[in-house]
């Protein structure tokens, strides 16, 4: 195992500097959601062009045609500018496949997971990038609010789910890095008020306020989640990211398509952008750093999380209140039984 760096390694090392592997000697796999676009897009470009097995779980195969093509497309122009060019003998393209998978449906989820477990052995690396935004309440048909099922419930439901394809390719894999499980924060989260409260709907009037509590709520409580299996589970490493504020997304198309107040939010958007705003590759670029950097160890980092800036922070009191952590997995748990979905609790 490597031996452990400062905190702040994730911000150190270039991504061309992690170890580009051969797919037909090393076999490294990995899940991403909401990979189409945005940061997803370019952490699947980097993540395929350092040979990685990937798969990109989203809704329609139809998309996954077309993304497929362009990431191909892309990876091979980035490879024409290798120098030198005898790069192209050391640096291996992997695989990309797709996987149905619908962050609203957690029957869907299920089934992804089956499928996933049909058709490989091992998993190395799980990245829970997909998410939603200042969305109006709206429920699922999992009867959850869509923000709180995307940005929470459908991540914690993944990866339980995974856990043992990830504890099995620590065990048969000791040698290696420990698998690792990404999950992409927000300082969002700290929208999340002092009497955290999953129960609460939050649905009130003035929803474009409350909309960003919901979103708060539903991130602290991913930061939960990593810390829990950060203690109950030593043979993953688990992770949380923010990777900073890329507005050139679609995030927020709901916003800025509203007659008249959208003008408003899309020059605020644009506004904060030009100031705050990093382009989806640069953020990719900050999730790569937590995902390939063999320095981070369960040891050393287990449960952390790090900043825009790659460095190790500390998120708000309510993110890292243990008895808060505690009682947000006690209530997913809940929830999820009173759906007829039973995890195995590690």
């Amino acid at each position: 195992m490597p031996s452990a760096t400062p905190a702040s390694a994730a911000s150190a090392p270039d991504i061309d500097s992690f170890r580009y592997l051969n797919p037909n000697k090393d076999r490294r796999v990995a899940i991403i959601t909401g990979g189409n676009s945005g940061i997803g897009f370019f952490t699947v470009l980097h993540l395929y062009l350092h040979g990685y097995i990937i798969y990109i779980a989203g809704r329609t195969k139809f998309q996954f045609s077309k993304l497929g093509k362009e990431l191909h497309l892309k990876a091979m122009q980035i490879r024409q500018q290798y120098q030198p060019q005898e790069l192209l003998q050391e640096r291996y393209l992997g695989e990309l496949n797709y996987l149905e998978l619908d962050m609203t449906n957690l029957q869907s989820i299920i089934r992804a997971v089956e499928s996933f477990k049909y058709r490989e052995d091992y998993l190395h690396l799980l990245i829970n990038n997909a998410e939603v935004i200042a969305l109006p309440y709206t429920l699922t048909q999992d009867n959850f609010d869509i923000q709180l099922q995307t940005d929470f419930i459908a991540p914690f439901l993944l990866t339980m789910k995974l856990l043992p394809i990830l504890e099995r390719t620590s065990d048969e894999f000791p040698d290696i890095e420990n698998p690792r499980v990404i999950y992409l924060s927000s300082t969002g989260h700290r929208f999340a008020i002092k009497s955290f409260n999953l129960s609460s709907p939050m649905n009130y009037r003035l929803d474009f306020i409350f909309t960003w509590l919901r979103y708060g709520i539903a991130k602290t409580a991913g930061i939960h989640f990593m810390k829990m299996l950060s203690l109950r589970n030593p043979k993953i490493l688990f992770l949380c990211i923010h990777p900073g504020f890329a507005m050139n997304t679609d995030l927020f198309t709901f916003w800025t398509s509203l007659p008249i107040i959208g003008v408003l939010f899309w020059c605020f958007f644009k506004t904060f952008a030009w100031f705050l705003g990093i382009t989806s590759e640069q953020g990719a670029t900050k999730v790569l750093r937590t995902s390939l950097n063999p320095n981070l160890t369960v040891e050393e980092n287990n449960g952390k999380y790090y900043d825009s800036q790659g460095r190790e922070a500390q998120p708000s009191r309510v993110a890292s209140n243990m008895d808060y952590a505690a009682r947000t997995w006690i209530w997913t748990i809940r929830e999820l039984n009173e759906r007829g979905i039973k995890l195995h609790e590690v």
